[in-house]
């Protein structure tokens, strides 16, 4: 009876059978956006995540190793800790021919670099409320970094309420606030500091640094007016489209039939709009301008459904525990769909509207994700407004696509193209 007692306890005290962790994507998670930071902290301690796509919401699966459960429990997601047995089940399940779900190895965690300015900026970028919250780490870059070539250091590269066409957002109304006076000072000097005349070819240099790091293999995610602004600003190389209210002379006549959309990563054919007192750079943008605002509850976009093993990429992207999700506006809220080239991936757009939401297409070796407005828990975040407290939107499916895009590049092979 002894002995019997001994090699129960024996037993008892043995380590348990090897372990796998899944984390659910779906409506059972805790804290969607902290799961993310999670995988993201895995791929950091060299272990390999699973992206189970299409299954529970795009769950992760990965091998348990120590910590990870405390790390989990401390951040509050939720997960669930199961056999090898069953975590080869599950395996199976998610790559079954009739299934449309699929497996996607990430590998390592990708090098993040946010383009902000220094200076404090006027709105709050979605993109590093998103990061700080799921605790992934990242850099802060701006003109002097990407014009030196440090770009190279990174896979990841944001974009968010940003104007590449040099014409300070179109904020003229604010033109005496010390914010504004202070970002276009910081702007002219970084210009002069360069050899540019003016703001406009800064920024034009930038975007074109930035284009190229894309062509070589980076990724590039942009919101608001990150997005438009880039194209504009790379379309309008060859001519003058700022008015003389933001740079002191005035715009090209010709500046229209200048244009070069071959420049371009995502529109083409647009026309940018020249009065210095429209909040608006171009008919890319479709959204309402305030106060004509649509009723925030009947503003919603719908994501487009892709094969996961035939279309692995855009289904990354689209990873959610929702088809639908609630609309948010910006200076850029919406893409008019006639103006985006015929070869860009449209992920997500509203129903029954020309308005695309969310899009993605390759570059050279490299891609790009552009995702209209500015907060997707803000309806309409106004200058001086407080940040978004992401503790009370701990499984927002807007920010979720933000997040979709930060893993994408470890599920990448390829070595960049020098």
């Amino acid at each position: 009876m002894r002995r019997w007692m001994l090699l129960l306890v024996w037993w008892l005290a043995a380590p348990a059978a090897a372990q796998q962790i899944l984390i659910p994507m779906d409506a059972y998670q805790t804290d969607h956006l902290k799961a993310y930071g999670v995988a993201y902290w895995a791929l950091s301690q060299g272990v390999d995540v699973d992206w189970l796509l299409n299954y529970r919401g795009g769950a992760f699966l990965l091998q348990d190793f120590p910590g990870l459960q405390a790390e989990l429990r401390i951040r509050g997601v939720a997960f669930e800790a199961i056999d090898d047995a069953t975590a080869a089940r599950i395996l199976a399940e998610v790559e079954a021919e009739d299934r449309n779900t699929a497996v996607v190895r990430l590998e390592k965690a990708p090098r993040i670099a946010v383009y902000a300015p220094p200076y404090a900026q006027p709105w709050d970028d979605a993109v590093m409320l998103a990061l700080n919250y799921a605790e992934v780490p990242y850099d802060r870059i701006y003109d002097d970094e990407v014009l030196s070539g440090e770009l190279e250091k990174y896979d990841w590269l944001h974009l968010h309420h940003e104007d590449f066409t040099g014409q300070f957002g179109k904020f003229i109304q604010y033109r005496h606030m010390p914010w504004y006076v202070e970002q276009q000072r910081q702007d002219e000097a970084t210009a002069r500091k360069h050899g540019f005349r003016k703001v406009s070819q800064l920024k034009l240099a930038v975007a074109q640094a930035i284009r190229e790091y894309v062509r070589r293999g980076g990724f590039l995610f942009a919101m608001c007016s990150g997005t438009d602004t880039f194209d504009i600003a790379l379309a309008a190389h060859n001519t003058d489209i700022v008015p003389a209210e933001y740079d002191g002379d005035p715009v090209d006549p010709d500046a229209l039939q200048k244009l070069d959309y071959s420049q371009t990563l995502a529109f083409t054919n647009f026309t940018p709009v020249f009065n210095p007192y429209e909040y608006e750079h171009s008919d890319i943008d479709v959204g309402p301008p305030p106060p004509q605002l649509r009723d925030p509850a009947l503003d919603y976009f719908t994501l487009h459904e892709f094969s996961a093993k035939w279309d692995p990429v855009p289904t990354m992207l689209t990873q959610n525990h929702v088809a639908t999700i609630k609309g948010f506006i910006g200076q850029t809220t919406a893409f008019r769909k006639s103006l985006i080239k015929p070869e860009v991936v449209i992920l997500a757009e509203a129903p029954g509207r020309d308005e695309v939401k969310y899009l993605y297409g390759p570059f050279g070796q490299g891609f790009f994700t552009f995702y209209a407005g500015h907060d997707p828990e803000d309806y309409q975040h106004f200058v001086g407004d407080p940040p978004t407290d992401l503790s009370l939107h701990k499984n927002s499916p807007g920010y979720r696509l933000i997040l979709n895009n930060i893993l994408f590049p470890a599920a990448r092979k390829q070595k960049r193209k020098t």
